[in-house]
């Protein structure tokens, strides 16, 4: 049984009656602005109807009743669905809702987002594949995320963590905030690091999806390397994904970024839905929140991913040293260890 999050406004009814018929038996469909209370532990289908504009001002006020709180959706697991009129804003108002449920700390299924612009131009290739049309592709994409979350299991204990940087051991604060996590991490919990700063980095450059998938079948990429030589096993071995990012300029490091368009030819082969991502972002000013977003869309959304509750730690830490002098850190890093673990 599931309950369905549906704000309305004047496109909610179409969307309401694409799903009524999807639904496990047992469903409640409700409108937010009667209230968010109670819904702890249930499994959640956030759906969102946007307007011309890529709005829906009931969802606003959803999104900030959810950015008030930290446990108003402890226990729950979710998936989302948003429709638009237009072409834009689909992915935009799904990725802050994820982020401000997430922190709210409901857990979202690996790939929890099936969208639709207007055209439905986004479901011409699954059309494509599929030999049917894009809107037959978009009701089978919403049927299948609805069977999985229907479905769904937790996954194995955490027993192994990998982490991923691209910074400088002698000047950062990530990987000071990250030895904060690692020191209170359980003694039998195997835990990997790669730093990803050594230049070899070559990013992904767009092979066919032929191409893709033959060399994700062999278990590698074109372009070989340490994404091939240890990048790749070493995901396949993890239970955790932790991305250790610093914010220079609102965005991912570039060798991050690399790391992740790179991991495609894997996700041909195989699905992440029982890897857990977790993220440590330290800003020098603000925008920590911003990097939340690309984990939350790159490795959740597109790689698959599952979030955790509260997946991601957001410190702001600007001159060298300085993260590990602010107060109550030591409490922040260990909290999150315990999350993690117990995960």
């Amino acid at each position: 049984m599931l309950t369905v999050l549906l704000p309305e406004n004047e496109y909610s009814p179409a969307l309401r009656a694409l799903l009524t018929p999807l639904l496990p038996p047992g469903s409640v469909i409700l409108d937010p602005d009667g209230g968010l209370d109670g819904l702890q532990g249930r499994r959640l289908l956030f759906a969102v109807a946007l307007d011309e504009g890529g709005c829906n001002q009931s969802y606003y006020r959803m999104l900030s009743r959810l950015r008030r709180s930290e446990t108003l959706l402890r226990g729950c697991v979710a998936g989302c669905v948003v429709t638009g009129v237009g072409e834009f804003y689909t992915k935009d108002v799904a990725r802050d809702m994820v982020f401000a449920a997430n922190q709210a700390g409901c857990a979202f299924l690996g790939r929890p987002l099936v969208e639709a612009t207007g055209s439905l131009r986004n479901f011409r290739t699954q059309a494509l594949v599929g030999g049917v049309d894009e809107q037959t592709a978009f009701h089978a994409a919403v049927s299948e995320l609805l069977g999985r979350l229907t479905d769904w299991h937790k996954p194995a204990p955490i027993r192994r963590v990998l982490a991923l940087h691209a910074s400088q051991r002698a000047t950062s604060n990530t990987l000071a905030l990250w030895e904060l996590v690692r020191a209170a991490l359980p003694a039998d919990m195997e835990v990997q690091e790669i730093c990803l700063r050594n230049g070899t980095m070559a990013d992904c450059n767009g092979c066919s999806y032929t191409a893709c998938l033959h060399f994700g079948e062999q278990g590698g990429c074109f372009y070989g390397g340490p994404m091939v030589d240890e990048v790749y096993p070493a995901i396949r071995r993890c239970d955790a994904l932790v991305m250790l990012c610093a914010n220079y300029n609102d965005a991912l490091a570039a060798n991050l970024t690399a790391c992740i368009n790179r991991l495609t030819a894997l996700f041909r082969q195989t699905r992440m839905y029982d890897k857990r991502l977790f993220g440590l972002v330290v800003s020098g000013y603000s925008g920590g929140d911003l990097l939340a977003r690309q984990l939350i869309s790159a490795l959740n959304m597109n790689k698959s991913f599952f979030l955790p509750p509260r997946f991601c730690l957001l410190e702001t830490a600007n001159e060298r040293g300085s993260l590990i002098k602010l107060p109550g850190i030591d409490h922040r890093a260990a909290a999150f260890a315990r999350r993690l673990a117990a995960d």
